[in-house]
């Protein structure tokens, strides 16, 4: 039986001629039962259309760990009950790995890590970890687990005043893809598998960088962006400045950002010298490239992690390339913390515009294809938990240089 969709609906901010490929939902498909071909459609489908829902079906984590090794996909599934749970694997599409999105213990295990609050580890799947707000009980064999929703009051350097915020105005909080950024690869996919989700009146994002932009979303949801996108709408100097440079992240950098504030984005860092001296870091770590060629469409993503960025090394020119108009034609190698920030912003502050976010929960994601964010504020008394587990070709540089 041949796997059928529909679109993702269309936020009313939403600009259709760009977000018509981004998204479909999947009708009455379980995702632990796909026949061997429906698993290479739902794998096509996902690199095509970046994210896909699996509506109203209900995958434990040992279920859900199982397929990501038996198949080449990972399967997110919404389900209508009391408690929202997400399922990040680095399994997706690779079955060889074992490795939790942003690197198992390696990331989370140091009291210095940004992450370290967020994480809580399923004892019997230790791939899957549970984060979310409020306190959860009797959960998967956690007795009692404490969580809090990320806040932007305690990431972004100026925050919205608690007078706004009761008026339901709120921000994103850092927007990013789910990778270590040292020694392990990102992962292909991630899953967010729900269980519940508090309900309450939706919030207003508010961009406060002087353009007035704002985004209406509904409570505590997870915002997305496409790759795809945020690369075709750059300019063509700025294409080619893409496609000719890596980004080198910091060591460790969930614990090299951790003293640092974002902007009011949490589109990246403010350059106040406030990261840790890498003296007091582990070892480095290597660099990784931010763009993925999509195996499927063909298409670049501009990919990257611009809280971890630490330094950008652009390739001169090809031979045969005009220089007339070019930015940095004879090849570069960026090492200042605000020239690497302001690139960085220049080139995906477009691709976060209103009428390209698609807010919404319980999606599976191409991880090396969108950006995303957790988005709003709970109260204490809220509920909400999720589980977590584990570039350009030589042609691609001549076509955009």
């Amino acid at each position: 039986m041949s796997v059928e969709v529909a679109p993702f609906p269309l936020a009313p901010s939403g600009d259709a001629a760009k977000m018509k490929d981004f998204g479909r939902v999947v009708k009455d498909v379980h995702p632990g039962k796909l026949t061997p071909e429906q698993l290479e459609e739902v794998k096509e489908l996902l690199y095509k259309h970046g994210a896909l829902l699996f509506p109203n079906v209900v995958v434990t984590p040992e279920e859900q760990y199982a397929l990501t090794k038996v198949s080449p996909v990972q399967l997110l599934s919404l389900v209508p009950q009391d408690l929202r749970l997400t399922n990040v694997i680095l399994q997706a599409f690779d079955p060889s790995s074992e490795n939790y999105g942003h690197g198992n213990n390696k990331t989370g295990n140091t009291q210095k890590s940004i992450l370290h609050p967020d994480l809580k580890t399923i004892p019997r799947v230790p791939q899957v970890q549970l984060i979310g707000n409020g306190t959860v009980y009797d959960h998967e064999g956690l007795a009692e687990a404490k969580l809090k929703h990320p806040h932007h009051k305690t990431f972004h350097a100026d925050v919205v005043s608690e007078e706004d915020e009761k008026k339901g105005v709120t921000r994103f909080y850092r927007w990013h893809i789910d990778a270590a950024l040292y020694d392990l690869d990102p992962p292909k996919v991630t899953t967010l598998y729900g269980l519940k989700v508090p309900g309450g009146s939706p919030q207003v994002v508010r961009y406060d960088d002087g353009t007035g932009d704002e985004l209406k979303v509904p409570l505590g949801t997870t915002a997305f962006v496409c790759g795809a996108t945020m690369f075709d709408i750059l300019p063509p100097e700025l294409k080619s400045v893409a496609v000719r440079a890596k980004v080198r992240y910091a060591p460790h950098p969930y614990v090299w950002m951790a003293p640092a504030r974002s902007n009011t984005l949490g589109l990246g860092l403010l350059t106040e010298n406030k990261e840790l001296p890498l003296s007091e870091l582990p070892e480095w770590s290597e660099e990784k490239v931010k763009l993925w060629k999509n195996p499927v469409t063909g298409k670049l993503h501009y990919q990257v992690h611009p809280s971890g960025a630490f330094a950008i090394e652009i390739a001169p020119l090809p031979e045969k390339a005009s220089k007339e108009g070019a930015l940095y034609p004879d090849g570069a190698n960026i090492t200042d913390l605000k020239e690497v920030r302001d690139l960085l912003y220049k080139m995906q502050r477009p691709g976060i515009a209103p009428p390209l976010v698609k807010e919404n929960d319980f999606v599976l994601f191409h991880n090396r294809g969108v950006l995303h964010t957790v988005v709003g504020a709970f109260t204490p008394d809220q509920v909400r938990a999720f589980h977590q587990p584990v570039g350009p070709t030589e042609e691609d540089v001549l076509q955009y240089a």
